[in-house]
């Protein structure tokens, strides 16, 4: 037993490392560009430069800088040194110009005269023509995200247009603009298309993204939220707390109430009792979960149909001041935790249920059952000391779910009582695409999957010690 559950834990290994490659690979193929700062004012060098330097702090802060994975594999046309423009939809636009051109040394120094001419910019006084200096930074600004020769090609001609219409602005932008154009015409010009076919693989070392945070996340580092840059430990954590009380309440509340519920229906097979709590857990079993969560909160936390009905808290965890007392707090929070408990556990309960009276059946079937009932033992000591233990191997199958499912909480109920556990968190963190916090809760979750499964196989062997992982001769 203990070689296979040291054999169990290395195939973690393994595991996780596919699923970390697959929740990193995910993460690079998302829309949008957590590094962009709040707001971009670029009318002074300050904020030209400052917006720059905030982008490369928070692709830092977020762990977006540097080279993606340990090598990248691409053609002889693009570089080894990409990776180093750190703005998001710049990189990509001349990796574009890359593809379609295949030289990027021009296509790097027509990337050096847009960035000199935005300096230069700059040091215009105010009082030469501040409106052309204007026009020309915002047709600047658009030349590092465009790819099309036509787009490309307007904004540059806009560009001389103006500069020609003011001859004071030419002794300042003489040498910037002419090499603007020239620097793109020779782009063009020495096209170098064969180079895209050429393959090549680059080595990037150990200081990329996904060491950095596959590194950080083995200690328990996820990084940090895009929304709030609030650790993602510290968003898991506080979530994590009520999503694990709710969840540990409805599983004993479940089980405790399904176990016996099975073995009396499987005691009683036939009988009127087995009858109606069949019709009635199937009854239960059908409800949709956000359909009764949803009535619940409409019939019972409001006095719409009458005070009577008002018999729970409304929504939410109710009012708790870390100034009030701990009971205070404990028991405000319980009060608002009754009916999603009940939404979390009336569904489970009826479905261990009946996988507890299929178990039950099936053992009573066997033949060391029939031989304890012709030894003259009554029917108690038959299920509950021969019959009960073998017929828990369904019910322990489903444990695998359960240390899952306390970490991910369920979304439905805790979105319609507004409780902040995992699910609404996760929800919340998808709909605003808080990327960390995502696939944080996606390696958390596959771990307690792989945990829940191998305590499962633990505790088959405790319930019957005739189960062996091992190998027989």
């Amino acid at each position: 037993m203990f070689k296979y559950i040291v054999k169990r834990i290395l195939y973690f290994i393994p595991t996780l490392f596919a699923i970390s490659l697959l929740a990193f690979g995910l993460s690079k193929c998302t829309s949008g560009d957590p590094c962009q700062p709040p707001e971009r004012q670029n009318d002074s060098k300050y904020s030209f430069l400052s917006y720059n330097k905030e982008y490369r702090e928070r692709c830092e802060l977020f762990g977006l800088s540097g080279a993606t994975f340990y090598f990248g594999i691409s053609s002889r046309a693009y570089p080894d040194t990409l990776y180093r423009i750190i703005q998001k939809n710049e990189r990509e636009n001349w990796s574009t110009l890359v593809a379609h051109y295949g030289n990027w040394e021009n296509i790097s120094a027509y990337k050096k005269a847009i960035y000199t001419t935005q300096l230069k910019l700059f040091e215009v006084p105010d009082s030469v023509a501040k409106s052309d200096v204007k026009k020309i930074r915002r047709e600047l600004s658009f030349l590092p995200i465009l790819s099309k020769d036509e787009a490309i090609t307007a904004r540059l001609n806009e560009v001389l247009k103006i500069y020609n219409n003011n001859f004071t602005l030419k002794k300042y932008l003489k040498n910037e603009v002419a090499q603007l154009q020239s620097t793109y015409r020779s782009i063009k010009e020495n096209a170098t298309p064969s180079q895209l076919y050429i393959p090549k693989i680059h080595w990037y070392g150990w200081d990329n993204q996904y060491h950095r945070w596959i590194t950080k996340t083995l200690k328990g580092d996820f990084g940090f939220s895009y929304i709030n840059l609030r650790p993602v430990s510290s968003e898991i954590k506080d979530a994590i707390f009520w999503t694990f009380i709710m969840m540990v309440l409805s599983i004993i509340l479940s089980y405790s109430v399904a176990i016996p519920l099975g073995v009396f229906s499987a005691k009683n097979k036939g009988l009127r009792f087995d009858k109606i709590t069949t019709l009635v857990l199937f009854m239960l079993y059908s409800l949709p979960s956000f359909w009764v969560a949803t009535m619940m909160v409409v019939f019972f936390t409001t006095p719409e149909y009458g005070e009577w009905t008002n018999i729970f808290p409304s929504i939410g965890l109710g009012n708790l001041r870390t100034d009030l007392p701990y009971w205070d707090r404990f028991w405000e929070a319980a009060k608002h935790l009754i009916l999603p408990v009940l939404c979390l556990s009336y569904a489970r309960l009826a479905f261990i249920s009946r996988q507890m009276r299929g178990g039950m059946l099936n053992v009573l079937g066997m033949d060391y059952i029939r031989t304890a009932k012709a030894k003259g033992l009554n029917k108690h000591q038959v299920i509950w000391k021969h019959g009960f233990r073998n017929s828990l191997f369904p019910i322990i199958t489903l444990f695998a779910s359960v240390l899952p499912m306390t970490l991910a909480g369920s979304v439905i109920i805790e979105v319609i009582f507004n409780i902040p556990g995992m699910g609404k968190l996760t929800l919340d963190a998808i709909l605003q695409n808080d990327y960390p916090i995502v696939f944080a809760v996606l390696l958390l979750s596959a771990m307690m999957t792989m945990i829940g499964v191998l305590i499962s196989d633990i505790l088959y062997v405790f319930v019957d010690p005739r189960v062996s992982f091992g190998k027989k001769n």
